[in-house]
């Protein structure tokens, strides 16, 4: 019987616009209503996020900033955020690599130091709470940082992930979209952000459904006892996954989890 249900958002639960599936919201008051945690999990901020599914804000766990924060009910129940004694000389190495722009990711809010576009344009896009600064060195100790959200106007995959994991070897890089990759706290991750709800909701792994679509969604999946990825996933993911479903844009996530609401099980 499945009893939770986490999902991320850009590539899979959302379609190519990054919209909701119409019905969202009916189909989480049903899952909350047999008492299935229902789970979005993305590298977003909360804010973005408690915006995006404000009509059952309150029947949702809010996986945040790629599993480094977790919120319920406007409580946090998880924090792990990058030590500030790091922030500085990550900033430094990844200012040093080229072709990307770092935001500093807060709990509360994200930072940028750049106005080239489209990276403006991306952050605004998925950060609601963002502010502009003169230099992102001045924002460290004001609040705890969650990850470092770098933009790459080459690829992530050609590019930064290629330098920053050597450069970096005390935290985490990892790829998380096709022009961006997110350093965050070693053990920062989605599948540590599960691990934690299972625990804290008593729950077994074959109790667990997940869906995601890129490499920060990995260990997410592997902590679920029923993993799938859609079918435009990153190509690497849904060969170490194995089991699909359709792409975000025919709504193959939304409609596997109208499946499980019916019989709570797979």
């Amino acid at each position: 019987m499945i009893k939770f249900i986490a999902t991320d958002l850009d590539g899979t639960l959302l379609d190519e616009n990054r919209k909701l599936p119409a019905g969202i919201f009916g189909l989480i008051e049903k899952l909350w209503k047999k008492g299935i945690v229902f789970a979005p999990a993305s590298g977003r901020q909360y804010a973005n996020m408690k915006k995006l599914f404000a009509p059952v804000a309150d029947k949702v766990v809010f996986i945040c900033e790629n599993g480094a924060l977790i919120k319920r009910g406007g409580e946090t129940l998880h924090l792990n955020p990058i030590p500030d004694d790091l922030l500085k000389s990550a900033l430094d190495k990844i200012r040093a690599t080229a072709h990307v722009f770092p935001m500093l990711c807060g709990v509360d809010w994200a930072y940028i130091e750049n106005d080239e576009q489209p990276f403006l344009n991306y952050a605004y896009a998925s950060y609601d709470n963002c502010k502009l600064v003169n230099n992102l060195d001045g924002v460290i100790g004001t609040e705890p940082v969650c990850k470092i959200a770098i933009y790459d106007e080459i690829s992530s995959a050609e590019n930064c992930i290629k330098i920053l994991p050597q450069q970096l070897p005390e935290l985490r890089t990892i790829l998380s979209g096709k022009d961006w990759c997110d350093v965050s706290a070693k053990g920062a991750d989605k599948g540590d952000a599960v691990r934690f709800l299972r625990g804290y909701f008593s729950l077994k792994k074959e109790e667990c459904a997940a869906f995601g679509d890129h490499m920060n969604d990995y260990e997410m999946l592997l902590e679920c006892g029923h993993p799938f990825v859609t079918e435009n996933a990153y190509p690497p993911l849904k060969e170490l996954i194995g089991r699909t479903v359709p792409s975000n844009r025919e709504g193959g996530a939304f409609h596997k989890i109208q499946e499980i609401s019916e019989d709570n099980q797979l």
